[in-house]
C-alpha cells in the first residue's frame, strides 16, 4: 500500500505539471491528429492499389498516429524527469521514504492516464473525419490496448535514458528511437507490399505486431488484417516482452542513479 500510495501522489504531481509544462504533453496530443490528417490526405491514393486492405486511407493511418501519440505520452514524462533531475527536485524524491518502485510506477500511471485522454480526444476526431471501426467496440479496445502498450514501453525507455544521461541529451535519443522503431514497420504500407531490406526489418520488428493489434477492426479485408486471435496474441506478447525489458531498463538506471 505504501508503494501504491506514493505512486499515486507522484502520478498526481505529474498530471498537475501539464499546465505548467504543456510542451511535455501537447505534442503527444497533436501528433496523432497531424499524422492522421497529413498521411491520409497525402497518401489517399494508396487505397486504389489492387489488394490494399481498406478503401479508406484514414483507417490505415489513424492507428500509427495514435501509437505515435501514445509513445510521446511516455517519453514526455522522460522529459519531465530530466527537468526534475536538472533542478534537483528528483534528489528530494530519492531521499524521501517513498519506495523506489513508486518512482517508476507513479510515472507509469501518468503515462496511462495521458494515453486514455489522448484516445478520448483523437478517436472522436477520427470518426468525424471518416474513420470506421468495422470491428465495433472490440476494435476500439484493441486500439486502446496497443496504445497503452506503446506508452508503457516508451515510458520505461524514456526513464531509463533520463536516469543515465541526466540532461536533455537523452531527449533527442528518446524521440529518434521512437520514430525509427515505429516507421520500420508496416506503418506506411501493408507488409506484403513492402520489399527489400525494409520488408525483412518490418517482419522481425515486434512493434509491427503491436501495430497489427491497433489496426485490427479498422482494416478488414478477409485476410491477415481481420480481427482474430492470430492478430491479437503476437501484439500482446510484444507489449509484455518489450514493456518488461523497458521497465527493467528504467529500474536499473534508477539503481545506478542512487549510487
Amino acid at each position: 500500500m505504501s508503494t501504491m500510495r506514493s505512486a499515486g501522489q507522484i502520478s498526481l504531481r505529474n498530471l498537475r505539471a501539464i499546465p505548467r509544462l504543456p510542451s511535455a504533453f501537447f505534442p503527444a496530443l497533436l501528433m496523432p491528429i497531424f499524422t492522421m490528417i497529413a498521411f491520409s490526405g497525402t497518401f489517399y491514393a494508396v487505397t486504389k492499389i489492387p489488394g490494399f486492405p481498406t478503401d479508406r486511407s484514414i483507417n490505415w493511418y489513424m492507428p500509427i498516429g495514435v501509437l505515435f501519440g501514445s509513445s510521446f505520452s511516455g517519453i514526455g514524462i522522460g522529459f519531465t524527469t530530466i527537468r526534475d533531475i536538472e533542478t534537483g527536485f528528483y534528489d528530494r524524491l530519492r531521499m524521501s521514504p517513498a519506495p523506489r518502485n513508486a518512482l517508476i510506477i507513479g510515472p507509469l500511471f501518468t503515462a496511462w492516464m495521458r494515453t486514455v485522454i489522448l484516445n478520448l480526444i483523437v478517436v472522436p476526431i477520427g470518426v468525424a473525419l471518416g474513420v470506421r471501426f468495422e470491428g465495433g467496440i472490440l476494435a476500439v479496445l484493441s486500439l486502446l490496448a496497443a496504445s497503452l502498450g506503446m506508452s508503457t514501453l516508451s515510458l520505461g525507455w524514456g526513464l531509463g535514458l533520463a536516469y543515465r544521461f541526466r540532461d536533455m541529451r537523452a531527449a533527442a535519443i528518446m524521440q529518434l528511437s521512437i520514430f525509427i522503431g515505429l516507421y520500420l514497420t508496416s506503418a506506411q504500407m501493408p507488409l506484403e507490399f513492402i520489399d527489400g531490406w525494409l520488408h525483412h526489418v518490418a517482419t522481425y520488428n515486434p512493434i509491427t505486431y503491436i501495430l497489427y493489434l491497433a489496426r485490427q477492426g479498422l482494416v478488414l479485408d478477409g485476410t491477415s488484417h481481420d480481427m482474430s486471435w492470430s492478430n491479437t496474441w503476437p501484439g500482446l506478447l510484444a507489449i509484455v516482452v518489450l514493456s518488461g525489458l523497458a521497465l527493467a531498463f528504467a529500474r536499473r538506471g534508477l539503481d545506478k542513479l542512487d549510487k
